[in-house]
Protein backbone atom coordinates (compact mmCIF):
# COMPACT_ATOMS: atom_id res chain seq x y z
CA UNK A 1 0.00 0.00 0.00
CA UNK A 2 2.76 2.36 0.76
CA UNK A 3 4.47 1.55 -2.76
CA UNK A 4 1.68 2.48 -4.15
CA UNK A 5 0.92 5.72 -2.78
CA UNK A 6 4.79 6.94 -3.30
CA UNK A 7 4.76 5.64 -6.73
CA UNK A 8 0.96 7.70 -7.36
CA UNK A 9 2.78 10.67 -5.48
CA UNK A 10 6.08 10.43 -7.92
CA UNK A 11 3.19 10.43 -11.17
CA UNK A 12 1.90 13.37 -9.93
CA UNK A 13 5.40 15.20 -9.52
CA UNK A 14 6.75 14.13 -12.92
CA UNK A 15 2.74 15.05 -14.56
CA UNK A 16 3.40 18.30 -12.64
CA UNK A 17 6.76 19.01 -13.68
CA UNK A 18 5.58 17.77 -17.53
CA UNK A 19 3.40 20.95 -17.54
CA UNK A 20 5.45 23.98 -16.56
CA UNK A 21 3.11 26.18 -18.55
CA UNK A 22 0.25 27.95 -17.27
CA UNK A 23 -1.32 28.54 -20.14
CA UNK A 24 -1.09 27.94 -23.62
CA UNK A 25 -2.66 30.22 -26.67
CA UNK A 26 -2.70 27.23 -29.56
CA UNK A 27 -2.88 27.84 -33.32
CA UNK A 28 -2.66 31.62 -33.48
CA UNK A 29 -0.90 34.29 -35.57
CA UNK A 30 1.42 36.18 -33.59
CA UNK A 31 1.89 39.65 -34.30
CA UNK A 32 4.84 41.10 -32.26
CA UNK A 33 5.86 44.10 -34.03
CA UNK A 34 9.12 44.56 -31.19
CA UNK A 35 10.52 41.49 -31.94
CA UNK A 36 9.74 41.45 -35.63
CA UNK A 37 7.38 38.49 -35.14
CA UNK A 38 4.60 38.00 -37.87
CA UNK A 39 3.64 34.13 -38.64
CA UNK A 40 1.48 31.34 -36.69
CA UNK A 41 3.19 30.53 -33.18
CA UNK A 42 2.26 29.67 -30.00
CA UNK A 43 2.27 31.39 -26.96
CA UNK A 44 2.73 29.66 -23.29
CA UNK A 45 2.77 31.74 -20.18
CA UNK A 46 3.59 30.41 -16.58
CA UNK A 47 3.91 33.00 -13.56
CA UNK A 48 1.71 35.62 -15.42
CA UNK A 49 4.79 35.82 -17.87
CA UNK A 50 5.04 35.06 -21.01
CA UNK A 51 7.32 31.80 -21.18
CA UNK A 52 7.65 30.86 -24.69
CA UNK A 53 6.91 31.86 -28.13
CA UNK A 54 7.52 28.50 -30.96
CA UNK A 55 6.27 26.94 -33.49
CA UNK A 56 4.55 24.04 -32.45
CA UNK A 57 4.51 23.99 -28.70
CA UNK A 58 3.10 20.37 -26.98
CA UNK A 59 -0.70 20.90 -25.46
CA UNK A 60 0.52 18.45 -22.90
CA UNK A 61 3.11 20.89 -21.56
CA UNK A 62 0.15 22.86 -19.98
CA UNK A 63 -1.89 23.31 -17.79
CA UNK A 64 -4.79 24.86 -19.72
CA UNK A 65 -5.03 25.26 -23.98
CA UNK A 66 -7.20 27.83 -25.53
CA UNK A 67 -7.45 27.71 -29.21
CA UNK A 68 -6.91 30.54 -31.08
CA UNK A 69 -6.83 29.71 -34.94
CA UNK A 70 -7.80 31.91 -37.17
CA UNK A 71 -6.96 34.63 -34.88
CA UNK A 72 -4.34 37.53 -34.17
CA UNK A 73 -2.37 37.01 -30.88
CA UNK A 74 -0.31 40.56 -30.21
CA UNK A 75 1.49 42.47 -27.35
CA UNK A 76 -2.17 44.15 -24.57
CA UNK A 77 -2.87 47.20 -26.44
CA UNK A 78 -1.42 50.32 -25.57
CA UNK A 79 -3.81 53.34 -25.26
CA UNK A 80 -1.69 56.44 -24.48
CA UNK A 81 -4.47 58.86 -24.43
CA UNK A 82 -7.78 58.42 -22.34
CA UNK A 83 -9.47 59.85 -19.25
CA UNK A 84 -9.91 58.51 -15.71
CA UNK A 85 -10.48 60.77 -13.16
CA UNK A 86 -14.46 59.70 -12.72
CA UNK A 87 -14.30 59.83 -8.69
CA UNK A 88 -14.26 63.61 -8.12
CA UNK A 89 -18.13 64.08 -8.88
CA UNK A 90 -17.83 66.84 -10.74
CA UNK A 91 -20.58 67.47 -12.89
CA UNK A 92 -19.87 67.90 -16.58
CA UNK A 93 -16.27 67.92 -16.52
CA UNK A 94 -13.26 65.62 -18.35
CA UNK A 95 -12.18 65.40 -14.27
CA UNK A 96 -15.61 63.83 -13.35
CA UNK A 97 -18.32 62.91 -14.54
CA UNK A 98 -16.89 62.27 -18.22
CA UNK A 99 -14.19 59.90 -17.23
CA UNK A 100 -14.28 56.80 -16.85
CA UNK A 101 -12.94 54.25 -14.67
CA UNK A 102 -10.41 52.21 -16.42
CA UNK A 103 -11.26 48.45 -15.52
CA UNK A 104 -15.12 48.89 -17.36
CA UNK A 105 -13.78 49.78 -20.37
CA UNK A 106 -9.76 48.42 -20.79
CA UNK A 107 -9.59 44.84 -21.17
CA UNK A 108 -13.02 43.86 -23.53
CA UNK A 109 -11.26 46.86 -25.79
CA UNK A 110 -8.04 44.67 -25.70
CA UNK A 111 -6.13 47.55 -24.08
CA UNK A 112 -4.23 46.45 -20.60
CA UNK A 113 -2.04 49.39 -19.96
CA UNK A 114 -3.78 52.90 -20.04
CA UNK A 115 -2.70 56.76 -20.27
CA UNK A 116 -4.35 58.90 -18.38
CA UNK A 117 -3.59 62.15 -20.60
CA UNK A 118 -3.51 64.93 -18.40
CA UNK A 119 -7.34 65.18 -16.16
CA UNK A 120 -5.68 65.66 -12.86
CA UNK A 121 -3.05 68.57 -12.69
CA UNK A 122 -0.55 68.98 -10.13
CA UNK A 123 -3.24 69.72 -7.07
CA UNK A 124 -5.00 66.85 -7.31
CA UNK A 125 -2.67 64.47 -8.99
CA UNK A 126 -2.37 62.43 -5.69
CA UNK A 127 -6.03 62.05 -4.98
CA UNK A 128 -6.40 60.61 -8.82
CA UNK A 129 -3.29 57.99 -7.81
CA UNK A 130 -5.11 57.00 -4.62
CA UNK A 131 -8.75 56.63 -6.05
CA UNK A 132 -8.46 55.16 -9.46
CA UNK A 133 -4.51 54.38 -10.34
CA UNK A 134 -3.90 52.28 -7.39
CA UNK A 135 -7.10 50.37 -7.56
CA UNK A 136 -6.79 49.35 -10.83
CA UNK A 137 -6.42 45.83 -12.80
CA UNK A 138 -5.52 47.70 -15.95
CA UNK A 139 -2.00 49.00 -16.02
CA UNK A 140 -2.32 52.75 -15.63
CA UNK A 141 -0.24 55.58 -16.13
CA UNK A 142 -0.30 59.29 -16.07
CA UNK A 143 0.05 62.60 -17.62
CA UNK A 144 0.35 65.39 -15.04
CA UNK A 145 -1.61 68.51 -16.39
CA UNK A 146 0.88 72.06 -16.16
CA UNK A 147 -2.98 73.50 -14.70
CA UNK A 148 -2.72 72.88 -11.17
CA UNK A 149 -6.64 71.48 -11.23
CA UNK A 150 -6.26 70.00 -14.17
CA UNK A 151 -9.64 69.25 -16.45
CA UNK A 152 -11.67 70.17 -13.77
CA UNK A 153 -12.75 72.73 -16.25
CA UNK A 154 -12.17 74.76 -19.37
CA UNK A 155 -11.39 77.54 -17.14
CA UNK A 156 -9.44 76.04 -14.84
CA UNK A 157 -6.41 75.73 -17.75
CA UNK A 158 -6.52 79.09 -18.92
CA UNK A 159 -5.55 80.33 -15.26
CA UNK A 160 -1.57 81.11 -16.13
CA UNK A 161 -0.57 81.48 -12.60
CA UNK A 162 -2.01 77.64 -12.14
CA UNK A 163 1.04 76.56 -14.47
CA UNK A 164 3.72 75.69 -12.28
CA UNK A 165 6.30 73.43 -14.16
CA UNK A 166 8.85 72.79 -10.41
CA UNK A 167 5.26 71.49 -8.84
CA UNK A 168 4.53 69.24 -11.82
CA UNK A 169 8.38 68.28 -11.73
CA UNK A 170 8.07 67.46 -8.28
CA UNK A 171 5.25 64.91 -8.69
CA UNK A 172 6.66 63.06 -11.22
CA UNK A 173 9.67 62.40 -9.35
CA UNK A 174 8.03 61.47 -6.59
CA UNK A 175 5.40 59.13 -8.81
CA UNK A 176 8.08 58.34 -11.28
CA UNK A 177 6.17 54.87 -11.02
CA UNK A 178 3.42 56.06 -13.01
CA UNK A 179 3.93 59.37 -14.02
CA UNK A 180 5.17 59.07 -17.83
CA UNK A 181 4.38 62.91 -19.03
CA UNK A 182 3.04 66.16 -19.08
CA UNK A 183 -0.17 67.58 -20.46
CA UNK A 184 -1.23 71.03 -21.87
CA UNK A 185 -4.79 71.07 -23.57
CA UNK A 186 -8.13 73.52 -24.45
CA UNK A 187 -5.72 76.36 -24.22
CA UNK A 188 -7.71 79.50 -25.55
CA UNK A 189 -5.64 82.46 -25.14
CA UNK A 190 -3.54 83.57 -28.03
CA UNK A 191 -0.23 83.18 -26.63
CA UNK A 192 2.11 80.40 -25.76
CA UNK A 193 2.29 80.27 -22.39
CA UNK A 194 0.46 76.92 -21.50
CA UNK A 195 2.57 75.02 -23.82
CA UNK A 196 5.97 76.65 -22.93
CA UNK A 197 5.24 75.78 -18.83
CA UNK A 198 4.54 72.45 -19.93
CA UNK A 199 7.47 72.02 -22.03
CA UNK A 200 9.31 73.74 -18.88
CA UNK A 201 7.94 71.16 -16.64
CA UNK A 202 9.11 68.45 -18.99
CA UNK A 203 12.67 69.44 -19.31
CA UNK A 204 12.86 69.25 -15.97
CA UNK A 205 10.95 65.76 -15.15
CA UNK A 206 12.68 64.83 -18.05
CA UNK A 207 9.61 63.25 -19.28
CA UNK A 208 7.53 63.89 -22.69
CA UNK A 209 5.07 66.35 -23.07
CA UNK A 210 1.74 65.99 -24.90
CA UNK A 211 -0.33 69.03 -26.67
CA UNK A 212 -3.77 69.36 -27.08
CA UNK A 213 -3.83 72.21 -29.35
CA UNK A 214 -7.14 73.43 -27.84
CA UNK A 215 -8.27 76.48 -29.32
CA UNK A 216 -6.47 76.96 -33.09
CA UNK A 217 -5.66 81.05 -32.95
CA UNK A 218 -3.72 82.50 -35.61
CA UNK A 219 -0.79 83.93 -33.72
CA UNK A 220 -0.23 80.18 -32.35
CA UNK A 221 -0.38 78.56 -35.50
CA UNK A 222 -0.68 74.91 -35.43
CA UNK A 223 2.93 74.57 -38.08
CA UNK A 224 4.93 76.38 -35.43
CA UNK A 225 3.88 74.28 -32.52
CA UNK A 226 5.59 71.19 -34.01
CA UNK A 227 8.00 72.86 -35.79
CA UNK A 228 9.52 75.07 -33.47
CA UNK A 229 8.14 74.66 -30.02
CA UNK A 230 8.29 70.99 -28.95
CA UNK A 231 11.13 69.03 -28.61
CA UNK A 232 12.32 65.31 -30.33
CA UNK A 233 9.81 63.01 -28.55
CA UNK A 234 7.04 65.36 -27.41
CA UNK A 235 3.57 64.61 -28.55
CA UNK A 236 0.92 66.40 -30.63
CA UNK A 237 -1.94 64.50 -30.00
CA UNK A 238 -5.50 64.69 -31.90
CA UNK A 239 -3.35 64.99 -35.14
CA UNK A 240 -6.04 64.72 -37.25
CA UNK A 241 -8.12 67.05 -35.50
CA UNK A 242 -10.19 69.37 -38.76
CA UNK A 243 -8.52 72.55 -37.66
CA UNK A 244 -4.82 71.03 -38.16
CA UNK A 245 -3.56 71.68 -42.00
CA UNK A 246 -2.62 68.74 -43.56
CA UNK A 247 -3.17 68.35 -47.36
CA UNK A 248 -2.29 71.70 -49.70
CA UNK A 249 -3.61 73.48 -52.83
CA UNK A 250 -1.63 70.41 -54.81
CA UNK A 251 -3.20 67.86 -52.93
CA UNK A 252 0.21 66.64 -51.02
CA UNK A 253 0.91 66.55 -47.45
CA UNK A 254 2.15 69.94 -45.97
CA UNK A 255 5.81 69.45 -46.29
CA UNK A 256 6.08 71.22 -42.31
CA UNK A 257 4.73 67.80 -41.11
CA UNK A 258 7.70 65.94 -42.42
CA UNK A 259 10.39 68.67 -40.41
CA UNK A 260 8.30 68.02 -37.79
CA UNK A 261 8.55 64.22 -38.00
CA UNK A 262 12.25 64.99 -38.86
CA UNK A 263 12.61 66.84 -35.48
CA UNK A 264 11.27 63.62 -33.52
CA UNK A 265 7.94 65.44 -32.99
CA UNK A 266 5.19 62.51 -32.18
CA UNK A 267 1.78 62.25 -33.94
CA UNK A 268 -0.63 60.62 -31.88
CA UNK A 269 -4.03 60.21 -32.80
CA UNK A 270 -6.29 60.55 -30.08
CA UNK A 271 -9.41 60.21 -31.88
CA UNK A 272 -12.35 61.23 -29.25
CA UNK A 273 -15.61 62.71 -29.60
CA UNK A 274 -14.08 65.84 -31.77
CA UNK A 275 -10.70 65.53 -32.61
CA UNK A 276 -10.67 63.01 -35.69
CA UNK A 277 -11.48 63.85 -39.52
CA UNK A 278 -11.19 61.66 -42.10
CA UNK A 279 -10.79 64.16 -44.95
CA UNK A 280 -7.49 64.85 -43.10
CA UNK A 281 -6.78 61.10 -42.50
CA UNK A 282 -7.55 59.16 -45.25
CA UNK A 283 -4.92 61.52 -47.68
CA UNK A 284 -2.16 61.55 -44.61
CA UNK A 285 -2.41 57.55 -45.05
CA UNK A 286 -2.98 57.29 -48.55
CA UNK A 287 0.49 59.07 -48.78
CA UNK A 288 2.63 57.75 -46.11
CA UNK A 289 1.98 59.41 -43.12
CA UNK A 290 1.16 57.25 -40.44
CA UNK A 291 0.61 58.21 -36.83
CA UNK A 292 2.95 57.54 -34.64
CA UNK A 293 0.34 56.25 -31.67
CA UNK A 294 -2.92 55.23 -32.03
CA UNK A 295 -5.22 56.27 -29.58
CA UNK A 296 -8.60 56.43 -28.72
CA UNK A 297 -9.10 59.69 -25.98
CA UNK A 298 -11.68 57.66 -24.50
CA UNK A 299 -14.28 59.31 -22.28
CA UNK A 300 -18.01 59.17 -21.89
CA UNK A 301 -18.73 61.59 -24.88
CA UNK A 302 -16.61 59.82 -27.36
CA UNK A 303 -17.12 55.88 -26.28
CA UNK A 304 -20.68 55.14 -27.75
CA UNK A 305 -20.48 57.58 -30.65
CA UNK A 306 -17.68 57.68 -33.19
CA UNK A 307 -14.83 56.31 -31.93
CA UNK A 308 -16.61 53.51 -29.52
CA UNK A 309 -13.26 51.55 -28.62
CA UNK A 310 -9.65 50.98 -29.62
CA UNK A 311 -10.33 47.86 -31.91
CA UNK A 312 -12.76 50.32 -33.55
CA UNK A 313 -10.37 52.79 -33.94
CA UNK A 314 -7.73 50.32 -35.44
CA UNK A 315 -10.04 49.16 -38.09
CA UNK A 316 -10.19 52.70 -38.84
CA UNK A 317 -6.58 53.02 -39.81
CA UNK A 318 -6.79 49.34 -41.64
CA UNK A 319 -9.35 50.11 -43.99
CA UNK A 320 -7.43 53.16 -45.13
CA UNK A 321 -5.03 50.82 -46.67
CA UNK A 322 -2.76 50.55 -43.09
CA UNK A 323 -1.31 47.15 -43.02
CA UNK A 324 -2.37 44.98 -39.97
CA UNK A 325 0.86 44.69 -38.58
CA UNK A 326 1.42 48.85 -38.84
CA UNK A 327 -1.59 48.97 -36.81
CA UNK A 328 -0.61 46.55 -34.53
CA UNK A 329 3.12 48.52 -34.06
CA UNK A 330 1.00 51.77 -33.29
CA UNK A 331 -1.00 50.14 -30.65
CA UNK A 332 1.46 48.55 -28.63
CA UNK A 333 5.20 49.11 -29.32
CA UNK A 334 5.33 52.33 -30.34
CA UNK A 335 3.16 53.82 -27.62
CA UNK A 336 5.25 52.12 -25.29
CA UNK A 337 8.62 53.59 -26.54
CA UNK A 338 6.76 57.13 -26.67
CA UNK A 339 5.99 57.06 -22.83
CA UNK A 340 9.34 55.58 -22.48
CA UNK A 341 7.66 52.07 -20.79
CA UNK A 342 9.41 49.22 -22.65
CA UNK A 343 8.30 47.21 -20.45
CA UNK A 344 5.02 46.85 -21.98
CA UNK A 345 3.96 46.42 -25.53
CA UNK A 346 5.43 43.32 -26.58
CA UNK A 347 5.55 39.28 -25.92
CA UNK A 348 8.96 38.61 -25.35
CA UNK A 349 9.56 35.65 -23.01
CA UNK A 350 10.19 36.96 -19.41
CA UNK A 351 7.82 39.94 -19.93
CA UNK A 352 4.45 40.56 -18.44
CA UNK A 353 1.87 38.02 -20.33
CA UNK A 354 -0.39 41.11 -21.04
CA UNK A 355 -1.82 39.70 -24.17
CA UNK A 356 -4.86 40.47 -26.79
CA UNK A 357 -6.25 38.04 -29.46
CA UNK A 358 -8.03 39.84 -32.19
CA UNK A 359 -10.06 38.56 -35.13
CA UNK A 360 -10.20 40.76 -38.29
CA UNK A 361 -13.90 39.82 -39.65
CA UNK A 362 -14.64 40.07 -43.82
CA UNK A 363 -17.57 41.75 -44.43
CA UNK A 364 -19.00 45.77 -45.37
CA UNK A 365 -18.53 48.06 -42.37
CA UNK A 366 -19.47 51.61 -41.83
CA UNK A 367 -17.17 53.91 -39.82
CA UNK A 368 -17.76 57.69 -39.14
CA UNK A 369 -15.24 60.81 -37.53
CA UNK A 370 -15.67 62.70 -34.97
CA UNK A 371 -17.63 65.18 -37.17
CA UNK A 372 -20.32 63.61 -38.96
CA UNK A 373 -18.25 61.95 -41.88
CA UNK A 374 -18.53 58.66 -43.05
CA UNK A 375 -16.54 55.39 -44.69
CA UNK A 376 -16.94 52.23 -45.77
CA UNK A 377 -14.84 49.19 -45.09
CA UNK A 378 -14.35 45.70 -45.89
CA UNK A 379 -12.15 44.75 -42.35
CA UNK A 380 -13.46 45.14 -38.36
CA UNK A 381 -11.58 44.33 -35.92
CA UNK A 382 -12.78 42.44 -32.57
CA UNK A 383 -11.39 41.58 -29.17
CA UNK A 384 -11.57 37.97 -28.50
CA UNK A 385 -9.79 37.22 -25.66
CA UNK A 386 -7.43 40.15 -23.40
CA UNK A 387 -4.81 38.57 -20.84
CA UNK A 388 -3.36 40.75 -17.98
CA UNK A 389 -0.53 39.44 -16.43
CA UNK A 390 -1.58 36.13 -17.53
CA UNK A 391 -5.32 36.04 -15.95
CA UNK A 392 -7.93 35.78 -18.73
CA UNK A 393 -9.43 39.04 -18.11
CA UNK A 394 -12.06 39.02 -21.39
CA UNK A 395 -13.12 36.02 -22.93
CA UNK A 396 -15.15 37.57 -25.85
CA UNK A 397 -16.34 33.56 -26.81
CA UNK A 398 -15.98 31.66 -23.88
CA UNK A 399 -12.79 30.13 -25.54
CA UNK A 400 -11.85 29.27 -21.50
CA UNK A 401 -14.62 27.48 -20.87
CA UNK A 402 -15.55 23.92 -20.80
CA UNK A 403 -18.59 21.93 -22.39
CA UNK A 404 -20.76 21.84 -18.77
CA UNK A 405 -22.31 18.96 -19.63
CA UNK A 406 -18.82 17.37 -19.43
CA UNK A 407 -18.34 18.97 -15.42
CA UNK A 408 -20.59 16.42 -13.70
CA UNK A 409 -23.53 17.02 -11.72
CA UNK A 410 -21.81 18.74 -8.87
CA UNK A 411 -20.11 21.60 -10.46
CA UNK A 412 -20.45 25.01 -9.33
CA UNK A 413 -21.05 24.12 -5.55
CA UNK A 414 -18.37 25.34 -3.31
CA UNK A 415 -16.50 22.29 -1.12
CA UNK A 416 -16.89 22.38 2.29
CA UNK A 417 -18.87 25.52 1.49
CA UNK A 418 -22.14 24.43 -0.55
CA UNK A 419 -24.70 21.58 0.12
CA UNK A 420 -27.07 20.96 -2.75
CA UNK A 421 -30.70 20.45 -0.70
CA UNK A 422 -33.17 18.80 -3.01
CA UNK A 423 -36.72 19.74 -2.08
CA UNK A 424 -38.84 17.06 0.09
CA UNK A 425 -41.01 14.89 -1.78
Amino acid sequence: MKASAAALACLLAATVAAQPYDLLLKDGHVIDPKNGVDRPMDVAIADGKIAAIGADINPVQAKQTIDVKGLYVTPGLVDIHVHLFATTGLKEAWAGDYSVLPDGFSFRSGVTTMVDAGTAGWRNFETFRHTVIDRAQTRVFALINIAGLGMSTNAAEQVQSEFQPDQVARLAAKHKDVVVGVKTAHYEKPDWNSVDRAVEAGKAANIPVMVDFGFFVVERPYWQLVTERLRPGDISTHCYRASVPWIDEENKIYEYLHRARARGVKFDVGHGAGSFVLRNAVPAIKQGFYPDSISTDLHVLSMNIAMLDMPTTMSKFLNMGMPLKEVILRSTWNPALIIRRPEVGHLTVGAAADVTVLRVSGGDFAYADSKGGQMRGTQRIFCELTLREGRIAWDWNARAGTDYKTLGPDYGLRPGIDVLVPPRK
